[in-house]
């Protein structure tokens, strides 16, 4: 008995792990960065917990099922990239809406309307979902149009990423949106992925 349930513990705390792994930027969103503490105490201080007890069974009761499942859950953290399939997948998902959002705003049916701040828009019910913390985007004009940033995650101050739309398929400059980025990335014509930090 005691077996099936190291085994059944050992599943539950990997799926926890890799839920976690798939859906943290989602988690970030609704909870925000300050309590994520507890939610990867909570995640990752189980399955360590379980992992303690997978090996404590395997030296008393020869029993390698849980100990195969939680190295298996560790060599997927390390080998997959779990942030490169999620971005890839929101970006082909959401692709079709953000150019409509575009559009919008290169005909001028979006402006900025956010009064604290005179890049941002904050977009129709509609399409909030597109763009993270609040379902906010950021322009800036440029000789060829608006270059237009969608985030992925909204952190603080100058922390942030996110899909950049680039008019006429123009190259991105590492200082636009006040950002000093680390990362960018084409994802497609007209389109990068931007990380600042």
């Amino acid at each position: 008995m005691k077996r099936n349930k190291m085994l059944q513990l050992s599943i539950i705390s990997s799926v926890i792990v890799i839920l976690y792994m798939f859906f943290r930027w989602e988690i970030i969103d609704i909870i925000t960065e300050f309590l994520m503490l507890p939610v990867l105490l909570l995640v990752f201080g189980f399955f360590i917990i379980v992992s303690i007890g997978t090996i404590i069974t395997l030296i008393k009761n020869k029993d390698w099922k849980p100990i195969v499942i939680q190295v298996i859950t560790i060599l997927l953290l390390f080998f997959v990239p779990f942030n490169q399939i999620i971005l890839d997948i929101n970006f082909k998902m959401n692709k079709s809406e953000r150019e409509q959002v575009a559009k919008m705003v290169e005909n001028g049916e979006l402006t900025p309307n956010v009064s604290h701040n005179s890049s941002l828009i904050h977009l129709p019910k509609k399409y909030e979902h597109i763009s993270s913390g609040g379902g906010e985007i950021m322009v800036e004009k440029s000789i060829d149009g608006y270059n237009i940033l969608f985030f992925t995650y909204r952190g603080i101050t100058d922390n942030f990423s996110g899909f950049v739309y680039t008019p006429k398929d123009q190259k991105l400059s590492k200082k636009v949106f006040n950002g000093d980025f680390k990362e960018i990335d084409k994802m497609d014509k007209e389109w990068y992925f931007v990380g600042s930090y």
